[in-house]
């Protein structure tokens, strides 16, 4: 049966949360406690054939997720897949125009389940095509790799011209990199477990030197409760990995600009590749100045895990603010827009590395990293790893003993999550969420709130 006779008959969407703060697991300076939670959609068809997508929450609101994905979600039901696939550029911009918009155009929470949305869609094709996600985009043509982008309100940094001359470019090695690909050779990953707030110093020593063992050699850690505690946590990596560490920090917005630069200067002797979100995601111009001034430091700028969509990446890389382009797979508008800052990230050089600090983040980076290397870039970057939850996933990411992500093989986006965790951890029903620890953790209306969290 081919695609013009594969229709989505229907949809049903999912309250997921896992209550990873009982772990300290996603602790930060802004997050107190956070449950890794998703708004879990899966388009149906008359093959039998599921669709799956999500995007990220953090507990509270993620019932406001699940609504707005079940606002867009009845779009596509009774659209055949050829429909859908043969311009997939065309389908973000419908699936992000009408009387929805109005809401929060290309932004905030109508933002997440557009991904969820294009996600489901984008792992139903994979899947009919019987490739990864990663193989699906590699297999394509430079037209067909355009034909998947809305190229509005970034024509000024890119045009579909420009991206279809950069791809053509990149044609040259691309056999090569699939071949690295295929040997699970072409993302090198680096650590984010050994960072958590609120793992005490013996457990941080604990999980580095398990993070060693695997082969890792790059670590990030969460940083700006004072530069004397910051100190300490960076010493404990160079205490158990060595000098050749390669470290960095993250603050999640913790900071006001000037703040951020005195801050950093006073760390700039510890050899740190780069701060990452130390001020509001949507301060373009704020980290622009940021990373001026401690470029003569040798410290970078990332940030990108709450930049809602291309026109802020397209900023970022215009003012010269980022030394590291960390997009995140559910915050952009699926595959779609991933393609798409993918490209002007190669075009203004800077290297793509992917937020994946949370439940499925890895699994589904795993792809975009794969694809930045072999089509888009053409050089090799790092990708985040977390090690939780993994075991919750049909196709769970794993790493290799050298400190490399494991090329997915399945098909389809790595989206579908074992039934067995939906028995446990599904909202409210579940069989966690209904216990005495996790009612008392729902009902708590500040959870997460530092000095007001009574669960």
């Amino acid at each position: 049966m081919g695609h013009q006779d594969i229709t989505l008959t229907s949809f049903t969407v999912r309250d997921l949360r896992w209550p990873t703060s009982l772990d300290n697991i996603g602790s930060d300076p802004m997050n107190l406690a956070g449950e890794n939670s998703y708004g879990y959609l899966q388009y149906h068809t008359n093959v039998g054939t599921t669709g799956t997508g999500w995007s990220f929450a953090n507990g509270q609101g993620n019932d406001v997720l699940c609504t707005a994905i079940r606002s867009l979600a009845p779009r596509f039901v009774g659209r055949t897949l050829s429909s859908i696939t043969e311009n997939m550029g065309a389908t973000q911009r419908k699936l992000q125009s009408g009387q929805i918009r109005f809401m929060s155009p290309e932004r905030g929470v109508l933002q997440l389940a557009t991904c969820a949305v294009l996600n489901a869609l984008w792992d139903l094709w994979a899947k009919v095509e019987g490739k990864p996600l990663w193989r699906l985009v590699a297999d394509m043509t430079p037209e067909e790799f355009v034909r998947c982008i809305d190229f509005r309100y970034m024509s000024d940094a890119l045009t579909p011209e420009q991206a279809l001359t950069m791809l053509k470019e990149k044609e040259g090695g691309k056999a090569e990199r699939i071949k690295m690909a295929s040997e699970d050779r072409a993302v090198p990953a680096y650590n984010t477990s050994v960072g958590w707030l609120g793992h005490s110093d013996e457990k941080v020593k604990e999980l580095l030197r398990e993070a060693k063992a695997q082969g890792f050699r790059h670590f990030k850690l969460k940083g700006g409760q004072s530069p004397e505690n910051d100190r300490k946590r960076l010493g404990l990596v160079r205490e158990v990995v060595g000098d050749e560490a390669v470290l960095m920090v993250d603050v999640n917005q913790l900071w006001d600009v000037d703040e951020a630069i005195e801050y950093m200067k006073k760390l700039a002797d510890l050899r740190l590749w780069f701060i990452e979100e130390p001020t509001s995601p949507d301060d373009v111009l704020g980290h622009a100045k940021i990373r001026k001034a401690l470029k003569p430091l040798g410290i970078g700028v990332a940030t990108g895990e709450h930049v809602n969509n291309r026109v802020m990446f397209k900023q970022l890389l215009q003012a010269e603010a980022l030394d590291a382009v960390q997009l995140d797979a559910c915050r952009l508008a699926g595959v779609n827009e991933i393609l798409a800052v993918l490209l002007m990230a190669s075009k203004f050089g800077v290297p793509v590395v992917p937020h994946s600090g949370g439940a499925g983040m890895v699994e589904l980076c795993s792809h975009i990293s794969t694809i930045d290397f072999i089509c888009a870039s053409g050089e090799q970057s790092i990708l985040e790893y977390t090690d939780h939850l993994h075991d919750a996933f049909e196709a769970p990411a794993k790493i290799t003993s050298s400190g490399f992500h494991v090329t997915p093989t399945v098909p389809g986006y790595s989206c579908d999550v074992k039934e067995t965790e939906f028995a446990k951890f599904e909202c409210p029903n579940g069989s966690f969420w209904k216990s005495e620890q996790g009612l008392k953790m729902l009902n708590d209306p500040w959870r997460g709130v530092p000095g007001e969290q009574t669960s």
